[in-house]
């Protein structure tokens, strides 16, 4: 059954790069690549469970927390142009 688990995860993987290449929006390939971290997060979940080894699952929630802050980051400099952006000095 983790077998069959895995091939799924791989084959959504791929579809998901794919999307991530040629996507005709910045904010496509954004999710794209956010979806691609989020499968990537489940195969080490996967592959750990399947090999024994539990320190996997430590590894996939780093990943997380970094897929999830690399994702607004990226997100934040495309909608402002500046990862430095405040608010409070662009008024007037």
């Amino acid at each position: 059954m983790f077998i069959a688990a895995t091939a799924a995860i791989l084959m959504a993987l791929s579809l998901a790069i794919a999307r991530a290449i040629w996507g005709p929006t910045v904010f496509d390939r954004v999710l794209a690549g956010n979806s691609v971290g989020i499968l990537a997060i489940l195969l080490l979940a996967v592959v750990g469970f399947l090999t024994g080894r539990p320190a996997f699952l430590d590894i996939a929630l780093t990943y997380a927390l970094l897929n999830l802050i690399g994702t607004l980051a990226v997100l934040k400099f495309f909608r402002h142009g500046d990862l430095a952006y405040d608010v409070e000095e662009r008024k007037p």
